[in-house]
């Protein structure tokens, strides 16, 4: 990943620690605005724990689902990947005093990736000794004056109401998408060993996804993004609503074969269960997922990983779908298999199986004559 070219970091100097500087800073936190103030959590030093603290700035639940390599969770390199992604411009980081040198150079890290602005709030009179160690390798100015801290680096606040349809949490009720009735499928693509560059997707064995509305797109969207911090679980989930494909299939998918000038995605299939190798259009709602995802693949292995969720991640995607309250359609009560309130994911993938397992019993049958 190529690290972007920063603007200078800004220490806005709070000499007497006066409350006006915290809540101005945090009256202008607006994540659509692409500005976000970032409080870190009193009583602990740990870098995770910071990285844990701008998650859920970003409107995210902290904790990334699965197991990671040395059982360390990429929590930075979630955060720098929804930085990334998502339209945020400005960071303002209050109480920046009390970090500490390797935090402090966490946050100088982000600032080189993503090219962010950095405001640092020092509540003191001078910069703490870990502040300007850390410092050392930045390009950096210092300011003490509030209203020009106000006016350049904090932003003017903005009060908005909650969103009408969300109240309090992106799962209200539940949004029943016939495009998820393939994620638990039966087929088992496979990626493709050598370079494959795929053709537009034509579907021939199975229908289309019917697109979804921009009223349900944006509500989908929203529910995803407040549900899960983990960019790979959430671009698996907004791509099988846009493909209809399945959780093996999903897996094929490499950084590689998302092309965001493009606005393309590829699947594989050589095998051709379903299509075939293809690529298929990603509407405007998903690419922030998308770039998302990209962007942690990149910063966790590499290009030769799954881009997207992988086999052995199918029970945290469901569990993130059924918090995002997302599922496919579900059988009548009289024909339930489990008990009610609980999603059938497979209850297509059962019909189709007994209407083959008919299909082969028909055609076995002896002739009479």
């Amino acid at each position: 990943m190529q690290l972007a070219v920063p603007p200078p970091v800004t220490v806005v100097i709070d000499r007497h620690d006066d409350a006006i500087h915290t809540h101005t800073a945090l009256a202008a936190h607006h994540p659509p605005s692409g500005r976000i103030t970032l409080h870190p959590g009193p009583g602990t030093t740990s870098e995770t724990g910071l990285a844990h603290d701008l998650l859920a700035a970003l409107g995210k639940p902290p904790l990334l689902p699965g197991r990671f390599p040395a059982g360390r969770q990429p929590a930075w390199e979630a955060a720098t990947a929804w930085m990334t992604a998502l339209p945020v411009t400005r960071l303002t980081v209050l109480r920046a005093h009390r970090l500490t040198a390797r935090r402090a150079m966490r946050l100088l890290q982000l600032h080189a990736l993503t090219g962010i602005h950095l405001t640092l709030v020092c509540h003191r009179p001078h910069l703490p000794a870990a502040l300007q160690q850390a410092l050392r390798t930045a390009d950096y100015s210092v300011t003490a004056d509030f209203e020009a801290a106000r006016r350049h680096y904090y932003g003017t606040p903005i009060a908005e109401p909650p969103p009408a349809d969300e109240p309090a949490r992106p799962a209200i009720r539940w949004l029943t998408l016939p495009a998820l009735d393939r994620l638990i499928s039966y087929d088992s693509p496979r990626p493709c060993a050598a370079p494959c560059t795929p053709t537009p997707i034509v579907f021939r064995h199975r229908t289309p996804p019917a697109p979804l509305t921009p009223h349900t797109a944006q509500r989908v969207a929203h529910r995803l993004h407040g549900a899960s911090a983990h960019p790979r679980l959430a671009a698996a989930l907004a791509t099988a609503l846009f493909t209809g494909a399945s959780l093996q299939q999903l897996a094929t998918a490499r950084p590689r074969d998302y092309d965001d000038a493009a606005a393309t995605l590829g699947l594989h299939d050589r095998a051709r269960y379903t299509d075939g190798c293809a690529a298929y259009p990603v509407p405007p709602w998903a690419h922030v997922f998308l770039r998302a995802a990209a962007c942690f693949a990149r910063l966790i292995s590499g290009e030769d990983t799954e881009l997207l969720a992988a086999p052995g991640d199918r029970a945290h995607l469901l569990r993130l779908a059924e918090t995002a309250r997302l599922r496919p359609p579900q059988p009548p009560a009289a024909r339930r298999t489990g008990p009610a309130g609980r999603v059938e994911w497979d209850w297509r993938e059962r019909q189709e199986a007994k209407r083959y397992e008919a299909m082969l019993a028909v055609r076995a049958r002896p002739s009479r004559g």
